[in-house]
């Protein structure tokens, strides 16, 4: 392993380039794909893309995105990223250089990253040695299900709970049919997700942002499922692919015919048609942030009336699956005064979108 880089940061302009950067690193992420970026750019955000390059292959690297604050100031963040090894601190030591440097010029009040690799002490203490806190808020959630796909069908519905692969064919008993969607199929989708926002008391992004989401990961990375009974929309899903793991980042169900159980066949759908993408995992997105203990213990009661992820951890446990955690978020601060006015809002502030 070198000692040393000849080469400082730069920002990163071509597309190509840097998705085979994400495609081939150990631990690329769908969050750090350029559309994503692209994604975020048309909603408020700037995505810059920062990469040590030597002989003409990049290292390492972030796509960081900044939130404009008015009247000079601005939030950086970094999903699911770096995209750096930890254990190469030249390396890491080059690349944070290189981003202070861009969130300085951009006077952002702190820069948020959300390393995507497994939570473990000797890790958080090496990036706590670079100055960062991890006495900080998520945006996106740490803990997750990951369901096996290599296996075939049989042995994936094998190892999901009873009563999930019960439900499962109830659904298509009952009458319940899942097509694959369009992006005229969008405002129905968004429909049912407004009211799945009423329902379970959440935010929702605009129908632009699925427009937007669909027109860039279409037609072979994103999926739109839509559940329907006799022709009737009442339950959609939206899931992302990236590499060899797929993403269930947006869900929605109507207020009709829940208990013909439309979500749980919709799910199944969902990794089967993950699977025919080469997919071996699928990623269930969020859950509670507690340990598999607490988790099992408390779910029974705390779904029925706790905030955040408890009910949907009762529906995404019975798909089987491993429970990982994620290292979380850490936060580098150039601006106290403001980065403490920050914490204070957050800390009234509930809930979130991806």
């Amino acid at each position: 392993m070198p000692i040393h880089l000849s080469t400082d940061a730069q920002g990163i302009i071509n597309r190509n380039t840097w998705d085979a950067f994400v495609a081939n690193h150990p631990t690329g992420h769908l969050l750090q794909t350029w559309d994503w970026g692209e994604l975020k750019a048309r909603f408020g955000w700037r995505a810059v893309r920062l990469g040590l390059v030597e002989g003409g292959h990049i290292l390492a690297g972030a796509q960081v995105l900044f939130r404009p604050l008015p009247p000079i100031f601005s939030l950086a963040y970094v999903p699911k990223g770096p995209l750096v090894d930890w254990s190469h601190r030249p390396q890491v030591n080059a690349l944070l250089a290189g981003l202070h440097r861009l969130c300085r010029s951009w006077h952002s009040v702190f820069l948020k990253i959300e390393p995507p690799i497994p939570d473990d002490d000797a890790l958080r203490a090496t990036i706590g040695r670079c100055g960062f806190l991890d006495d900080t808020q998520t945006v996106q959630p740490p803990r997750t299900i990951l369901v096996d796909l290599t296996p075939n069908e049989e042995v994936i519905l094998a190892a999901m709970k009873q009563k999930t692969r019960y439900n499962i064919r109830l659904a298509a008993r009952k009458g319940v049919a899942v097509r694959a969607g369009t992006a005229g199929d969008l405002p129905t989708f968004h429909h049912l997700l407004q009211i799945t926002g009423r329902r379970d008391r959440f935010g929702t992004h605009s129908l632009d942002y699925f427009r937007a989401a669909f027109e860039l990961f279409a037609p072979d990375r994103v999926a739109l499922l839509l559940a329907e009974v006799q022709g009737d929309p009442i339950a959609g899903l939206m899931v992302f692919v990236h590499g060899d793991t797929a993403y269930y980042l947006f869900g929605a169900s109507s207020n009709a015919h829940r208990k013909k159980m439309p979500t749980y066949l919709l799910q199944w759908e969902a990794m089967r048609w993950a699977k025919t993408r080469g997919c071996q995992r699928y990623d269930l997105w969020g859950i509670p942030d507690a340990d598999e203990e607490t988790l099992e213990a408390e779910f029974t009661v705390r779904s029925k009336d706790s905030p955040g992820l408890w009910g949907v951890y009762r529906f995404k446990r019975g798909f089987g699956g491993r429970v990982t955690r994620a290292i979380g978020a850490f936060d580098f601060v150039y601006n106290r005064p403001l980065y403490r006015a920050y914490r204070a809002w957050m800390a009234r502030r509930q809930g979130g979108t991806t």
